[in-house]
């Protein structure tokens, strides 16, 4: 169980890395596109990507990949992004005025691209990850699970109660 953890930590901390990489390349304003109040993860990607490697070996070859993993994606985006939305009254993203696009959530064009990303986790980031998250030793899980719930639940409080995501930003504070 423990390696599910420190996949979720490992892919949440890249999916916060390409955002604030995408962030910079398309010019947008908030370049730091964290998700919890302390830790830099996104956690959609997390949960995404442990879907992914989850439904990777249940079929056979790249196109069962890319089209589990693509479905898989979105629909963490999807889960996530209503709950962000109705549960917290934030958005971390908004794909409205995308063609396709479900609710602001899910558009065909980030669909296309988990898709290509579900191909690059199963046959090249996680292949070279695994032996390095395979060696944490087992003792570390438990303070890392208590920490990442106790930023979950401070950071979904804090996100309820400001109803934006600037609050998760306290260290850009003048």
């Amino acid at each position: 169980m423990a390696r599910w953890l420190w996949y979720f930590y490992w892919y949440s901390f890249l999916g916060f890395l390409l955002e604030v990489a995408f962030a910079r390349i398309s010019g947008h304003p908030k370049r730091d596109r964290k998700c919890l109040l302390l830790l830099p993860l996104c956690p959609v990607y997390g949960l995404g990507a442990c879907l992914i490697l989850w439904l990777a070996p249940l079929g056979r070859g790249p196109l069962w990949v890319a089209v589990s993993g693509g479905l898989a994606a979105t629909g963490a985006e999807l889960v996530l992004g209503a709950f962000y939305r109705d549960a917290l009254g934030v958005k971390f993203w908004d794909y409205q005025g995308m063609p396709g696009s479900l609710g602001g959530l899910v558009c065909p064009v980030f669909s296309l691209c988990w898709t290509v990303l579900a191909l690059v986790l199963v046959y090249g980031v996680q292949p070279l990850a695994e032996p390095f998250l395979a060696a944490i030793p087992p003792g570390m899980a438990p303070p890392a699970a208590i920490l990442l719930g106790a930023d979950g639940l401070v950071s979904c409080a804090a996100l309820r109660r400001s109803g934006s995501t600037e609050v998760l930003r306290w260290y850009m504070a003048e």
